[in-house]
């Protein structure tokens, strides 16, 4: 197993965590995405926040030291472009699938698609940083 830089794996997922919540937000694509599952401010609001924003940080903890795990010592560029990859061929093409299968909206597919291209891209370049 690769040797792994926690501290790269901390900040990668602190970054897809910010980036998930500008990404989320009226700012970006927020509204347009609430639009798009049907979601509504109520609802939106009903969870639990600390459920849902913890389980979000501890994937994404996970998510990031996997990727380090599969990326091991790579020089930066390389990185970053293993996470682009990633987001784009693994992630946002599985997401294809589903989304296909369930006729979902193409424009909900490229929001949460753009996530977690731009995500991966983001945790790889951090990772690679830190190599």
């Amino acid at each position: 197993m690769p040797e792994v830089n926690y501290i790269a794996v901390l900040l990668a997922a602190l970054s897809a965590f910010v980036l998930g919540g500008l990404w989320y937000s009226p700012v970006l694509f927020g509204n347009k995405w609430a639009a798009l599952t049907g979601q509504s401010e109520e609802v939106l609001k009903s969870g639990s926040m600390p459920v849902i924003f913890g389980g979000a940080f501890l994937l994404n903890l996970i998510a990031a030291f996997v990727l380090a795990m599969f990326l091991g010592p790579m020089p930066p560029s390389h990185a970053t472009l293993a996470g682009l990859s990633v987001g784009l061929c693994w992630v946002a093409a599985s997401l294809g699938v589903n989304y296909l299968f369930e006729r979902r909206p193409l424009g909900l597919w490229l929001i949460n698609s753009g996530y977690f291209v731009l995500q991966f891209t983001a945790m790889g370049a951090i990772i690679g940083a830190f190599n």
